[in-house]
């Protein structure tokens, strides 16, 4: 199974292709607009994407009242922030733990939060993602690069068209005084997916 999707590709597959030459002929016959369609997309992988999401994450960490809201009652809590409508109408918060872990995948077909996430991996639409990752959790963690201590359970959370999940990352060490908006930083997608931890502080550090 690979995970290179976040890396520049020298060629274009037969999809991307296709993808190109079906939008060329959208355009060609007036039926798109490249700009509006420039926008939506980064609307979705900005503004309604993974920042949501870690906003969201990182006000748990520092607000007990917020955190148990957004335990007890998902879709309200993160409605806080205003960010509802299609694919976050029913969410399920689940917090990782050093006895547990949790991971998303939706073995169906590709039930994904939009509303905190943004759009969907490829890799989490992938029919290996989707069947091992319930089978063999472990195994599909360690070539997402995160490797868990043997008595930590691993806890798979099957997404459906009634339910979505957004995993809550354990908070890192190191960060005790950072603002909201700082621990936001140390977010990402896959953390609040579960193929992924929290970033190390120390390199958000350096990095500024």
């Amino acid at each position: 199974m690979s995970h290179d999707h976040d890396h520049d590709h020298s060629e274009l597959s037969d999809i991307e292709l296709r993808v190109r030459a079906l939008e060329t002929l959208l355009t060609d016959k007036g039926y798109i607009d490249p700009p509006a369609l420039d926008e939506l997309i980064e609307t979705y992988e900005t503004r309604i994407g993974p920042k949501n999401g870690a906003r969201v994450v990182a006000r748990s960490w520092i607000n007990p009242e917020y955190r148990k809201r957004l335990l007890s009652d998902a879709t309200a809590a993160i409605a806080e922030f205003g960010f509802t409508g299609r694919q976050g109408e029913h969410m399920v918060a689940v917090e990782n733990t050093p006895e547990t872990h949790n991971m998303v995948v939706c073995t169906l077909c590709s039930c994904y939060p939009w509303t905190v996430l943004g759009l969907p991996p490829v890799w989490y639409k992938s029919a290996p993602y989707r069947s091992r990752a319930v089978r063999d959790p472990r195994g599909v963690l360690a070539e997402f690069g995160v490797t868990l201590p043997k008595e930590t359970q691993i806890k798979v959370w099957d997404s459906t068209a009634e339910v979505r999940y957004l995993v809550i990352p354990m908070r890192p060490v190191g960060t005790d005084g950072w603002s909201e908006d700082k621990l936001a930083e140390l977010v990402v997608r896959d953390s609040m997916i579960g193929t992924a931890l929290a970033l190390d502080p120390a390199k958000l550090e350096t990095a500024a």
